[in-house]
Protein backbone atom coordinates (compact mmCIF):
# COMPACT_ATOMS: atom_id res chain seq x y z
CA UNK A 1 0.00 0.00 0.00
CA UNK A 2 1.63 3.60 -1.08
CA UNK A 3 2.09 5.83 1.74
CA UNK A 4 2.59 9.13 -0.78
CA UNK A 5 0.54 11.20 -3.03
CA UNK A 6 3.79 11.58 -5.29
CA UNK A 7 2.62 9.70 -8.34
CA UNK A 8 6.07 9.95 -10.07
CA UNK A 9 7.26 7.55 -6.90
CA UNK A 10 4.33 5.56 -6.74
CA UNK A 11 4.33 4.64 -10.66
CA UNK A 12 8.23 3.62 -10.46
CA UNK A 13 7.58 1.42 -7.43
CA UNK A 14 4.30 -0.56 -8.74
CA UNK A 15 6.86 -0.83 -12.08
CA UNK A 16 9.88 -2.28 -10.45
CA UNK A 17 7.22 -4.34 -8.35
CA UNK A 18 5.57 -5.86 -11.58
CA UNK A 19 9.56 -6.92 -12.49
CA UNK A 20 10.48 -8.70 -9.53
CA UNK A 21 7.88 -9.63 -8.43
CA UNK A 22 8.01 -9.98 -4.42
CA UNK A 23 5.23 -11.36 -2.64
CA UNK A 24 4.41 -7.93 -0.95
CA UNK A 25 5.50 -4.22 -0.57
CA UNK A 26 6.40 -2.96 3.15
CA UNK A 27 7.20 1.32 2.62
CA UNK A 28 9.35 2.34 5.36
CA UNK A 29 8.09 5.00 7.80
CA UNK A 30 11.36 5.38 9.53
CA UNK A 31 9.72 5.05 13.13
CA UNK A 32 11.62 3.14 15.96
CA UNK A 33 8.70 0.40 16.12
CA UNK A 34 8.86 -0.50 12.88
CA UNK A 35 12.54 -0.79 12.50
CA UNK A 36 12.11 -2.89 16.14
CA UNK A 37 9.67 -5.22 14.01
CA UNK A 38 12.03 -5.84 11.18
CA UNK A 39 15.03 -6.57 13.70
CA UNK A 40 12.70 -8.67 15.35
CA UNK A 41 12.13 -10.82 12.05
CA UNK A 42 15.98 -10.49 10.84
CA UNK A 43 16.92 -12.42 13.97
CA UNK A 44 14.58 -14.97 13.55
CA UNK A 45 15.85 -15.58 10.36
CA UNK A 46 19.25 -15.49 11.36
CA UNK A 47 20.46 -12.81 8.77
CA UNK A 48 21.49 -10.75 12.02
CA UNK A 49 22.26 -11.71 15.22
CA UNK A 50 21.71 -10.03 18.80
CA UNK A 51 24.98 -9.46 20.62
CA UNK A 52 25.00 -9.42 24.11
CA UNK A 53 22.40 -6.36 25.83
CA UNK A 54 24.87 -5.43 28.70
CA UNK A 55 27.77 -4.86 27.17
CA UNK A 56 26.47 -3.92 23.43
CA UNK A 57 22.84 -2.70 23.88
CA UNK A 58 21.12 -2.62 20.73
CA UNK A 59 23.83 -4.29 18.41
CA UNK A 60 24.23 -6.66 15.94
CA UNK A 61 25.93 -8.81 14.11
CA UNK A 62 25.72 -9.86 10.53
CA UNK A 63 27.67 -12.55 8.30
CA UNK A 64 27.78 -11.84 4.35
CA UNK A 65 28.44 -14.54 2.06
CA UNK A 66 31.85 -15.51 1.79
CA UNK A 67 31.61 -14.55 -1.86
CA UNK A 68 30.61 -11.11 -1.33
CA UNK A 69 32.68 -8.89 1.57
CA UNK A 70 34.06 -5.82 -0.44
CA UNK A 71 33.05 -3.50 -3.25
CA UNK A 72 33.30 -5.27 -6.81
CA UNK A 73 35.04 -2.57 -8.82
CA UNK A 74 35.13 -4.71 -11.89
CA UNK A 75 31.45 -4.97 -11.80
CA UNK A 76 31.07 -1.54 -11.25
CA UNK A 77 29.72 0.27 -14.22
CA UNK A 78 29.00 4.06 -14.93
CA UNK A 79 26.17 3.35 -17.59
CA UNK A 80 26.30 6.71 -19.28
CA UNK A 81 24.50 7.30 -22.98
CA UNK A 82 28.54 8.11 -24.51
CA UNK A 83 31.11 6.00 -23.78
CA UNK A 84 33.83 8.62 -23.68
CA UNK A 85 31.61 10.60 -20.56
CA UNK A 86 32.54 7.57 -18.43
CA UNK A 87 36.30 8.08 -19.60
CA UNK A 88 39.28 5.22 -19.00
CA UNK A 89 38.89 5.16 -15.39
CA UNK A 90 35.42 3.58 -14.79
CA UNK A 91 33.78 0.85 -16.52
CA UNK A 92 31.50 1.46 -19.58
CA UNK A 93 28.83 -0.42 -21.13
CA UNK A 94 25.57 0.74 -23.68
CA UNK A 95 22.70 1.65 -21.23
CA UNK A 96 19.76 0.29 -23.51
CA UNK A 97 22.31 -3.62 -23.10
CA UNK A 98 22.65 -3.31 -19.51
CA UNK A 99 19.23 -2.35 -18.87
CA UNK A 100 18.17 -5.81 -20.89
CA UNK A 101 20.84 -7.67 -19.19
CA UNK A 102 19.79 -6.39 -15.68
CA UNK A 103 16.04 -6.88 -16.26
CA UNK A 104 16.99 -10.50 -16.67
CA UNK A 105 18.48 -10.72 -13.56
CA UNK A 106 16.06 -8.94 -11.98
CA UNK A 107 12.60 -10.55 -13.08
CA UNK A 108 10.79 -12.43 -10.40
CA UNK A 109 14.32 -11.95 -8.19
CA UNK A 110 11.75 -10.96 -5.39
CA UNK A 111 9.61 -13.48 -5.51
CA UNK A 112 9.21 -15.31 -2.11
CA UNK A 113 10.07 -12.42 -0.25
CA UNK A 114 9.17 -8.83 0.74
CA UNK A 115 10.15 -5.91 -1.35
CA UNK A 116 11.18 -2.50 1.06
CA UNK A 117 10.45 0.60 0.20
CA UNK A 118 13.36 2.96 1.43
CA UNK A 119 12.81 6.75 1.38
CA UNK A 120 16.32 8.50 2.14
CA UNK A 121 18.04 11.68 2.20
CA UNK A 122 21.64 12.50 1.81
CA UNK A 123 22.10 15.75 4.03
CA UNK A 124 19.13 16.41 6.57
CA UNK A 125 15.81 17.15 4.51
CA UNK A 126 15.90 20.21 5.24
CA UNK A 127 19.18 21.71 4.14
CA UNK A 128 19.88 23.18 0.44
CA UNK A 129 22.24 20.49 -0.07
CA UNK A 130 19.70 17.70 0.66
CA UNK A 131 19.35 15.12 -2.84
CA UNK A 132 16.35 12.24 -2.36
CA UNK A 133 16.20 9.19 -3.13
CA UNK A 134 13.99 5.78 -3.20
CA UNK A 135 15.69 2.52 -2.49
CA UNK A 136 13.70 -0.48 -3.78
CA UNK A 137 15.32 -3.71 -1.55
CA UNK A 138 14.48 -7.34 -0.53
CA UNK A 139 16.74 -7.33 2.53
CA UNK A 140 16.10 -6.21 5.81
CA UNK A 141 19.91 -6.06 6.47
CA UNK A 142 19.38 -3.12 3.91
CA UNK A 143 16.86 -1.43 5.39
CA UNK A 144 18.50 -1.14 9.18
CA UNK A 145 21.72 0.15 7.54
CA UNK A 146 20.04 2.63 5.66
CA UNK A 147 18.39 3.74 8.25
CA UNK A 148 21.52 4.51 10.36
CA UNK A 149 23.70 5.93 7.47
CA UNK A 150 21.25 7.81 5.97
CA UNK A 151 18.02 9.93 7.23
CA UNK A 152 15.00 7.30 6.06
CA UNK A 153 11.34 7.69 6.04
CA UNK A 154 7.80 9.78 5.90
CA UNK A 155 9.73 13.20 6.34
CA UNK A 156 11.61 12.02 3.16
CA UNK A 157 8.60 11.32 1.14
CA UNK A 158 6.77 15.00 2.78
CA UNK A 159 9.88 17.02 1.36
CA UNK A 160 10.02 15.37 -1.96
CA UNK A 161 6.14 16.05 -2.11
CA UNK A 162 6.65 19.86 -1.24
CA UNK A 163 9.85 20.09 -3.77
CA UNK A 164 9.81 22.13 -7.03
CA UNK A 165 10.02 18.77 -8.85
CA UNK A 166 8.61 15.66 -7.24
CA UNK A 167 9.50 13.37 -10.19
CA UNK A 168 13.41 14.52 -8.95
CA UNK A 169 14.92 11.47 -6.87
CA UNK A 170 17.00 8.80 -7.29
CA UNK A 171 15.56 5.79 -7.87
CA UNK A 172 18.00 2.69 -6.78
CA UNK A 173 16.63 -0.86 -7.18
CA UNK A 174 18.71 -3.73 -4.90
CA UNK A 175 18.22 -7.32 -4.71
CA UNK A 176 19.85 -9.96 -3.23
CA UNK A 177 18.51 -12.44 -5.84
CA UNK A 178 21.19 -15.41 -5.68
CA UNK A 179 24.37 -14.01 -5.08
CA UNK A 180 25.46 -15.46 -7.94
CA UNK A 181 29.31 -13.16 -8.39
CA UNK A 182 29.10 -13.71 -11.67
CA UNK A 183 26.29 -12.03 -12.52
CA UNK A 184 26.66 -9.31 -9.55
CA UNK A 185 26.44 -5.83 -11.25
CA UNK A 186 26.26 -2.09 -9.28
CA UNK A 187 25.01 -0.34 -12.07
CA UNK A 188 24.87 3.59 -12.41
CA UNK A 189 23.13 5.70 -14.96
CA UNK A 190 23.56 8.80 -14.73
CA UNK A 191 21.29 10.62 -17.20
CA UNK A 192 18.12 8.35 -15.65
CA UNK A 193 19.41 9.17 -12.05
CA UNK A 194 19.38 5.77 -11.29
CA UNK A 195 21.24 2.99 -9.27
CA UNK A 196 20.81 -0.98 -9.94
CA UNK A 197 22.44 -3.59 -7.94
CA UNK A 198 21.85 -6.88 -8.16
CA UNK A 199 23.84 -10.26 -6.90
CA UNK A 200 24.92 -8.67 -4.04
CA UNK A 201 24.66 -7.91 -0.29
CA UNK A 202 27.64 -6.39 1.03
CA UNK A 203 26.86 -2.38 2.55
CA UNK A 204 29.05 -0.82 -0.07
CA UNK A 205 27.53 -2.20 -3.33
CA UNK A 206 23.89 -2.43 -1.76
CA UNK A 207 23.58 1.11 0.88
CA UNK A 208 22.58 2.86 -2.70
CA UNK A 209 22.76 6.51 -0.99
CA UNK A 210 27.03 5.86 0.32
CA UNK A 211 29.32 5.70 -2.43
CA UNK A 212 26.70 4.85 -5.21
CA UNK A 213 24.21 8.68 -4.92
CA UNK A 214 26.59 10.41 -2.43
CA UNK A 215 29.86 10.28 -5.17
CA UNK A 216 29.57 8.44 -8.00
CA UNK A 217 26.09 10.16 -9.31
CA UNK A 218 26.48 13.36 -6.64
CA UNK A 219 30.09 13.89 -8.41
CA UNK A 220 27.85 14.45 -11.78
CA UNK A 221 25.31 16.44 -10.51
CA UNK A 222 27.72 18.80 -8.39
CA UNK A 223 29.22 19.18 -12.06
CA UNK A 224 26.26 19.63 -13.77
CA UNK A 225 25.22 22.35 -11.13
CA UNK A 226 28.32 24.00 -9.85
CA UNK A 227 29.34 22.29 -6.87
CA UNK A 228 31.35 19.64 -5.61
CA UNK A 229 30.34 15.64 -4.51
CA UNK A 230 33.97 14.62 -2.49
CA UNK A 231 35.41 11.99 -0.84
CA UNK A 232 36.41 13.96 2.02
CA UNK A 233 36.30 13.81 5.87
CA UNK A 234 35.11 17.10 7.67
CA UNK A 235 37.30 18.18 10.82
CA UNK A 236 36.48 21.31 12.82
CA UNK A 237 39.28 22.38 15.21
CA UNK A 238 38.24 24.88 18.46
CA UNK A 239 41.33 27.23 19.41
CA UNK A 240 41.20 28.21 22.97
CA UNK A 241 39.48 31.50 22.46
CA UNK A 242 36.41 29.65 20.89
CA UNK A 243 37.26 29.94 17.70
CA UNK A 244 36.30 26.96 15.11
CA UNK A 245 37.88 26.54 11.94
CA UNK A 246 37.22 23.48 9.51
CA UNK A 247 39.13 21.81 7.12
CA UNK A 248 38.19 18.95 4.23
CA UNK A 249 40.76 16.42 3.43
CA UNK A 250 40.91 13.53 0.75
CA UNK A 251 43.02 10.29 1.76
CA UNK A 252 43.16 7.11 -0.09
CA UNK A 253 42.05 4.17 1.69
CA UNK A 254 45.29 3.17 4.65
CA UNK A 255 45.80 6.56 5.36
CA UNK A 256 44.44 7.27 8.54
CA UNK A 257 41.27 9.20 7.34
CA UNK A 258 38.88 8.35 9.75
CA UNK A 259 41.59 8.63 12.82
CA UNK A 260 42.16 12.28 11.42
CA UNK A 261 37.88 12.68 11.34
CA UNK A 262 38.19 11.71 14.74
CA UNK A 263 41.06 13.14 16.14
CA UNK A 264 42.42 13.71 19.82
CA UNK A 265 44.14 16.55 20.74
CA UNK A 266 47.35 15.87 22.42
CA UNK A 267 47.67 16.75 26.13
CA UNK A 268 49.92 19.66 25.50
CA UNK A 269 46.75 20.73 23.21
CA UNK A 270 44.00 20.16 25.21
CA UNK A 271 45.41 21.50 28.54
CA UNK A 272 45.34 24.80 26.57
CA UNK A 273 41.93 24.58 25.59
CA UNK A 274 41.97 23.17 21.92
CA UNK A 275 39.18 20.69 20.45
CA UNK A 276 38.61 18.89 18.04
CA UNK A 277 35.02 18.10 16.07
CA UNK A 278 34.06 15.50 13.83
CA UNK A 279 31.67 16.54 11.00
CA UNK A 280 32.22 13.70 8.96
CA UNK A 281 34.76 11.48 8.03
CA UNK A 282 33.85 9.86 4.49
CA UNK A 283 32.25 12.33 2.64
CA UNK A 284 32.03 16.13 1.78
CA UNK A 285 29.23 18.24 -0.56
CA UNK A 286 30.69 21.28 -1.17
CA UNK A 287 29.49 24.57 -2.31
CA UNK A 288 29.86 28.23 -2.37
CA UNK A 289 27.88 30.36 0.17
CA UNK A 290 26.69 33.63 -0.06
CA UNK A 291 29.73 34.93 1.84
CA UNK A 292 32.08 33.96 -0.73
CA UNK A 293 33.12 30.57 0.85
CA UNK A 294 33.23 27.39 0.42
CA UNK A 295 30.74 25.55 2.42
CA UNK A 296 30.47 21.87 3.30
CA UNK A 297 28.12 19.28 4.63
CA UNK A 298 27.92 15.63 5.48
CA UNK A 299 25.65 14.13 3.64
CA UNK A 300 25.53 10.67 5.15
CA UNK A 301 24.20 10.30 8.88
CA UNK A 302 26.39 7.24 9.94
CA UNK A 303 30.01 5.68 9.86
CA UNK A 304 30.61 2.77 7.47
CA UNK A 305 33.63 2.17 9.58
CA UNK A 306 36.41 -0.51 8.85
CA UNK A 307 36.66 -2.56 11.80
CA UNK A 308 40.30 -4.25 11.96
CA UNK A 309 42.92 -1.90 13.31
CA UNK A 310 40.47 0.15 15.14
CA UNK A 311 41.18 0.36 18.65
CA UNK A 312 41.27 2.71 22.09
CA UNK A 313 44.93 3.64 21.13
CA UNK A 314 44.56 4.35 16.52
CA UNK A 315 40.84 5.77 17.15
CA UNK A 316 39.19 5.98 20.45
CA UNK A 317 35.83 8.05 19.00
CA UNK A 318 35.39 5.03 16.85
CA UNK A 319 35.56 2.16 19.77
CA UNK A 320 33.28 4.83 21.80
CA UNK A 321 30.53 4.98 19.05
CA UNK A 322 29.92 1.41 18.41
CA UNK A 323 29.42 0.51 21.71
CA UNK A 324 26.00 0.43 21.14
CA UNK A 325 23.14 0.41 18.43
CA UNK A 326 25.72 -0.82 15.69
CA UNK A 327 25.26 -3.35 13.21
CA UNK A 328 28.90 -4.93 12.99
CA UNK A 329 29.37 -7.53 9.34
CA UNK A 330 32.01 -10.05 9.30
CA UNK A 331 33.59 -9.92 12.65
CA UNK A 332 34.31 -12.50 14.94
CA UNK A 333 32.28 -13.51 18.04
CA UNK A 334 32.96 -13.97 20.96
CA UNK A 335 31.17 -16.78 22.50
CA UNK A 336 31.78 -16.42 25.91
CA UNK A 337 30.68 -13.04 26.48
CA UNK A 338 28.59 -13.16 22.86
CA UNK A 339 30.64 -9.80 22.01
CA UNK A 340 32.30 -8.95 19.16
CA UNK A 341 36.13 -8.74 18.04
CA UNK A 342 38.43 -8.24 15.10
CA UNK A 343 42.37 -8.27 14.59
CA UNK A 344 44.44 -5.22 16.52
CA UNK A 345 41.38 -4.38 18.45
CA UNK A 346 43.61 -5.55 21.56
CA UNK A 347 45.91 -7.79 22.67
CA UNK A 348 43.40 -10.65 23.93
CA UNK A 349 41.74 -12.76 21.29
CA UNK A 350 38.35 -14.81 22.64
CA UNK A 351 39.69 -18.70 23.38
CA UNK A 352 36.14 -19.50 22.06
CA UNK A 353 35.10 -17.71 19.32
CA UNK A 354 33.46 -18.10 15.64
CA UNK A 355 35.34 -16.37 12.90
CA UNK A 356 33.76 -14.14 10.18
CA UNK A 357 32.40 -17.31 8.28
CA UNK A 358 30.53 -18.76 11.60
CA UNK A 359 33.33 -21.43 11.85
CA UNK A 360 34.94 -22.18 15.35
CA UNK A 361 37.67 -20.17 15.68
CA UNK A 362 40.79 -19.08 18.09
CA UNK A 363 43.90 -17.28 17.48
CA UNK A 364 46.10 -20.33 17.83
CA UNK A 365 44.49 -21.31 14.15
CA UNK A 366 46.33 -18.45 11.97
CA UNK A 367 43.52 -17.57 10.59
CA UNK A 368 42.04 -14.27 10.63
CA UNK A 369 38.84 -14.11 13.14
CA UNK A 370 37.67 -11.25 11.11
CA UNK A 371 37.47 -10.12 7.57
CA UNK A 372 40.02 -7.93 6.54
CA UNK A 373 37.41 -5.54 5.35
CA UNK A 374 35.13 -6.35 8.14
CA UNK A 375 32.65 -3.79 8.79
CA UNK A 376 30.78 -1.62 11.68
CA UNK A 377 28.24 0.63 11.02
CA UNK A 378 26.80 3.39 13.39
CA UNK A 379 24.81 6.46 14.11
CA UNK A 380 27.39 9.54 13.77
CA UNK A 381 25.47 11.36 16.14
CA UNK A 382 27.42 8.75 19.58
CA UNK A 383 30.85 10.04 18.39
CA UNK A 384 31.79 11.25 21.51
CA UNK A 385 33.29 14.42 19.40
CA UNK A 386 30.25 14.59 16.63
CA UNK A 387 30.26 18.73 15.82
CA UNK A 388 27.51 20.93 17.45
CA UNK A 389 27.21 22.01 13.36
CA UNK A 390 26.90 17.91 11.84
CA UNK A 391 23.06 18.76 11.58
CA UNK A 392 23.23 22.26 10.39
CA UNK A 393 21.28 22.54 7.01
CA UNK A 394 23.77 25.15 5.91
CA UNK A 395 26.81 23.41 6.28
CA UNK A 396 30.61 24.41 8.02
CA UNK A 397 32.68 26.93 5.80
CA UNK A 398 35.90 25.29 4.86
CA UNK A 399 39.20 27.26 5.32
CA UNK A 400 41.99 24.19 3.95
CA UNK A 401 41.79 21.30 1.68
CA UNK A 402 44.11 18.93 2.26
CA UNK A 403 45.05 16.24 0.28
CA UNK A 404 47.42 13.15 1.07
CA UNK A 405 48.79 9.52 0.64
CA UNK A 406 51.21 7.39 2.01
CA UNK A 407 55.06 7.84 0.57
CA UNK A 408 57.92 6.45 2.57
CA UNK A 409 60.38 9.23 1.08
CA UNK A 410 60.50 12.39 -0.87
CA UNK A 411 56.85 14.00 0.25
CA UNK A 412 57.48 16.36 2.77
CA UNK A 413 54.77 16.21 6.10
CA UNK A 414 53.29 18.90 4.76
CA UNK A 415 53.35 21.91 2.06
CA UNK A 416 50.72 24.18 0.52
CA UNK A 417 49.83 24.72 -3.00
CA UNK A 418 50.55 28.15 -4.22
CA UNK A 419 47.11 28.75 -5.16
CA UNK A 420 43.87 26.76 -6.53
CA UNK A 421 45.07 25.79 -9.96
CA UNK A 422 48.26 24.29 -8.17
CA UNK A 423 45.72 22.76 -5.49
CA UNK A 424 44.30 20.89 -8.23
CA UNK A 425 47.24 20.29 -9.71
CA UNK A 426 48.38 18.36 -6.19
CA UNK A 427 45.10 16.82 -5.95
CA UNK A 428 45.29 15.52 -9.37
CA UNK A 429 48.39 13.83 -8.76
CA UNK A 430 48.09 12.48 -5.18
CA UNK A 431 48.63 8.22 -4.56
CA UNK A 432 49.72 6.23 -2.18
CA UNK A 433 53.09 3.53 -2.46
CA UNK A 434 51.66 0.07 -2.73
CA UNK A 435 53.15 -2.23 0.30
CA UNK A 436 55.06 -5.77 -0.12
CA UNK A 437 52.18 -7.57 1.50
CA UNK A 438 50.22 -6.58 -1.33
CA UNK A 439 51.65 -6.47 -4.39
CA UNK A 440 54.84 -7.85 -4.39
CA UNK A 441 56.94 -4.71 -4.70
CA UNK A 442 57.30 -1.84 -2.38
CA UNK A 443 56.89 1.65 -3.65
CA UNK A 444 54.74 1.85 -6.49
CA UNK A 445 53.00 4.44 -6.93
CA UNK A 446 49.09 3.96 -6.96
CA UNK A 447 47.36 7.43 -7.98
CA UNK A 448 44.25 8.36 -6.97
CA UNK A 449 43.44 11.95 -7.62
CA UNK A 450 41.41 13.53 -5.10
CA UNK A 451 40.86 9.70 -3.15
CA UNK A 452 38.14 9.94 -5.91
CA UNK A 453 39.25 7.53 -8.61
CA UNK A 454 36.09 4.61 -7.91
CA UNK A 455 34.18 6.84 -6.84
CA UNK A 456 34.11 9.82 -10.04
CA UNK A 457 30.75 9.40 -12.22
CA UNK A 458 32.05 10.61 -15.12
CA UNK A 459 35.26 11.22 -17.19
CA UNK A 460 38.27 12.11 -14.78
CA UNK A 461 39.54 14.46 -16.80
CA UNK A 462 35.99 16.52 -16.97
CA UNK A 463 36.35 16.19 -13.08
CA UNK A 464 39.57 18.22 -13.17
CA UNK A 465 38.39 20.79 -15.19
CA UNK A 466 35.09 21.19 -12.90
CA UNK A 467 37.40 21.47 -10.11
CA UNK A 468 39.62 24.48 -11.68
CA UNK A 469 36.48 26.11 -12.89
CA UNK A 470 35.28 26.02 -9.14
CA UNK A 471 38.42 27.99 -7.85
CA UNK A 472 37.10 30.82 -10.40
CA UNK A 473 33.32 30.90 -8.93
CA UNK A 474 34.73 30.80 -5.18
CA UNK A 475 35.86 34.11 -4.13
CA UNK A 476 37.16 33.25 -1.14
CA UNK A 477 38.55 30.02 -1.97
CA UNK A 478 40.31 27.55 0.94
CA UNK A 479 43.64 27.13 0.90
CA UNK A 480 45.01 23.83 -0.50
CA UNK A 481 47.94 21.65 1.39
CA UNK A 482 49.12 18.37 1.45
CA UNK A 483 50.79 16.32 4.10
CA UNK A 484 52.08 12.50 4.15
CA UNK A 485 52.29 10.89 7.47
CA UNK A 486 54.38 8.00 6.14
CA UNK A 487 57.59 9.42 5.73
CA UNK A 488 60.25 6.18 6.85
CA UNK A 489 63.96 6.28 7.77
CA UNK A 490 66.53 4.33 6.66
CA UNK A 491 65.73 1.55 8.88
CA UNK A 492 62.15 1.54 7.77
CA UNK A 493 60.93 2.96 10.54
CA UNK A 494 58.15 5.52 10.41
CA UNK A 495 59.49 8.91 11.53
CA UNK A 496 56.54 11.32 12.08
CA UNK A 497 54.12 10.04 15.21
CA UNK A 498 51.13 10.15 13.64
CA UNK A 499 47.76 9.97 15.35
CA UNK A 500 46.79 12.82 17.39
CA UNK A 501 49.87 14.24 17.06
CA UNK A 502 49.14 15.02 13.51
CA UNK A 503 47.35 18.26 15.29
CA UNK A 504 50.36 19.74 15.01
CA UNK A 505 50.46 19.84 11.40
CA UNK A 506 46.45 20.69 11.17
CA UNK A 507 47.39 23.63 13.26
CA UNK A 508 49.93 25.02 11.63
CA UNK A 509 47.69 24.58 8.20
CA UNK A 510 44.91 26.58 10.09
CA UNK A 511 47.32 29.27 10.97
CA UNK A 512 48.23 29.43 7.20
CA UNK A 513 44.82 30.11 6.53
CA UNK A 514 43.75 32.41 9.21
CA UNK A 515 46.94 34.66 9.77
CA UNK A 516 47.66 32.38 13.24
CA UNK A 517 50.95 32.12 14.73
CA UNK A 518 53.73 31.46 12.43
CA UNK A 519 51.47 32.19 9.03
CA UNK A 520 53.95 34.59 7.37
CA UNK A 521 57.05 32.13 8.04
CA UNK A 522 56.70 29.32 5.46
CA UNK A 523 59.71 29.19 3.02
CA UNK A 524 59.11 29.01 -1.06
CA UNK A 525 60.36 25.50 -2.33
CA UNK A 526 59.82 24.24 -5.95
CA UNK A 527 56.96 22.49 -5.13
CA UNK A 528 55.07 24.66 -2.64
CA UNK A 529 55.43 26.47 0.86
CA UNK A 530 57.08 24.58 3.47
CA UNK A 531 56.88 25.53 6.99
CA UNK A 532 60.61 25.75 8.80
CA UNK A 533 61.15 23.36 11.47
CA UNK A 534 60.46 26.01 14.37
CA UNK A 535 56.87 26.53 12.85
CA UNK A 536 55.52 23.15 13.68
CA UNK A 537 54.75 23.15 17.08
CA UNK A 538 57.21 20.29 19.17
CA UNK A 539 55.83 20.95 22.64
CA UNK A 540 56.15 17.61 24.76
CA UNK A 541 57.27 15.79 21.39
CA UNK A 542 60.57 13.76 21.31
CA UNK A 543 61.68 14.11 18.22
CA UNK A 544 65.33 15.35 17.38
CA UNK A 545 65.83 18.72 15.03
CA UNK A 546 67.60 16.69 12.47
CA UNK A 547 64.47 13.88 12.21
CA UNK A 548 62.64 17.24 11.95
CA UNK A 549 64.32 18.74 8.56
CA UNK A 550 64.46 15.62 7.09
CA UNK A 551 60.21 15.74 7.47
CA UNK A 552 60.18 19.30 6.00
CA UNK A 553 63.09 18.46 2.95
CA UNK A 554 62.65 18.39 -0.52
CA UNK A 555 64.72 15.94 -2.23
CA UNK A 556 64.46 17.35 -6.22
CA UNK A 557 66.06 13.76 -7.77
CA UNK A 558 63.11 12.07 -6.25
CA UNK A 559 60.47 14.94 -7.26
CA UNK A 560 62.25 14.85 -10.82
CA UNK A 561 61.28 10.83 -10.50
CA UNK A 562 57.69 12.03 -9.41
CA UNK A 563 57.08 14.43 -12.72
CA UNK A 564 58.43 11.69 -14.68
CA UNK A 565 55.13 9.19 -13.05
CA UNK A 566 52.43 12.04 -13.28
CA UNK A 567 53.63 12.50 -17.04
CA UNK A 568 52.69 8.75 -17.81
CA UNK A 569 49.58 9.16 -15.82
CA UNK A 570 48.49 11.99 -17.68
CA UNK A 571 48.24 10.33 -20.64
CA UNK A 572 45.73 8.29 -20.05
CA UNK A 573 43.59 11.42 -20.47
CA UNK A 574 44.27 12.29 -23.84
CA UNK A 575 42.62 15.79 -25.00
CA UNK A 576 40.07 15.84 -22.07
CA UNK A 577 42.89 16.51 -19.69
CA UNK A 578 43.11 20.25 -19.08
CA UNK A 579 46.01 22.13 -20.45
CA UNK A 580 46.13 24.00 -16.90
CA UNK A 581 47.67 20.75 -15.53
CA UNK A 582 50.00 20.49 -17.98
CA UNK A 583 51.25 24.01 -17.74
CA UNK A 584 51.41 23.11 -13.85
CA UNK A 585 53.06 19.44 -14.35
CA UNK A 586 55.55 22.17 -16.82
CA UNK A 587 56.16 24.74 -13.72
CA UNK A 588 57.02 22.23 -11.72
CA UNK A 589 59.92 20.56 -13.50
CA UNK A 590 61.25 24.46 -14.31
CA UNK A 591 61.40 25.18 -10.94
CA UNK A 592 62.85 21.72 -10.24
CA UNK A 593 65.91 22.30 -12.90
Amino acid sequence: MSVTRNKAVNDWVAEMAAMTKPDSIVWIDGTEEQLNRLRGKSTASGEIITLNGEKLPGCYLHRSATNDVARVENRTFICSRSERDAGPTNNWADPDEMYAKLRGLFEGSMAGRVMYVIPFSMAVPESPFAKFGIELTDSIYVVLNMAIVTRIGTRVLERLEASEDPSDFTKGLHSIASLDPENRYIVHFPEDNAIWSVNSGYGGNVLLGKKCLALRLASRMGRDEGWLAEHMLILGIENPRGEVRYISAAFPSACGKTNLAMLIPPDVYQKKGYKAWCVGDDIAWLRVGADGRLWAVNPEAGFFGVAPGTNMKSNANAMLTCQKNTIFTNVAQNLDDNTVWWEKMDDDPPRNALDWKGDRWNASLGTPGAHPNSRFTAPAKQCPCISPEFESPGGVPISAIVFGGRRGRGTPLVYQARDWDHGVFVGSTMGSETTAAATGAVGVVRRDPMAMLPFCGYHMGDYFAHWLDMGRKIPNPPGIFHVNWFRRDESGDFLWPGYGENMRVVEWIINRVTGGSGASSARETPIGFLPRPEDICMEGLDISPAVVESLLAVDKAYWMEEVSGIHEFYSAFGDRLPARLMEELGALERNLR
